[in-house]
């Protein structure tokens, strides 16, 4: 700009870019590539830990890091926390539909109705079970 003569805002306007970034030059860290390394395989290690648990840890680890700058790293990397996967063994299926269970013998399966609810008055509430008393399999 100054071999040429134009002001700095009109070079800046020109270019599309904002003052500032003339100021002063960007300067990255020298820790930067061993802290983005280290980053990396505490995530690997642990899976569901997100940016704010990694900088816990760094800092344990004897790190002086900002969570901020961890989750700026966090986000160049492109990490993320995988989602919860859901409980094995369930009343669901991997297509999505749901096991009822049937009964087996008497009182084996209780549904959340009330016999006795006819009456508004009544006071004694005795769970009914699905189906018949006898199994109905």
């Amino acid at each position: 700009m100054e071999e040429l003569g134009v002001p700095e805002r009109r070079a800046c306007r020109v270019l599309g870019q904002h003052r500032s970034t003339q100021r002063k030059p960007s300067t990255r860290p020298d820790d930067e590539a061993t802290l983005t390394a280290e980053i990396i395989a505490l995530a690997t290690r642990y899976g569901r830990y997100g940016y704010r648990r990694i900088a816990a840890l760094l800092r344990h680890a004897g790190w002086v890091v900002n969570v901020k700058r961890v989750e700026r790293i966090w986000r160049r990397e492109g990490l993320r926390v995988p989602q919860k996967q859901p409980k094995r063994g369930r009343l669901w299926l991997n297509d999505g539909s749901c096991i009822r269970l049937r009964p087996e013998h008497r009182n084996h399966v209780w549904s959340p109705a009330f016999a006795g609810a006819g009456s508004t008055t009544s006071s004694r509430t005795a769970p009914a079970t699905e189906g018949s008393s006898a199994c109905s399999m």
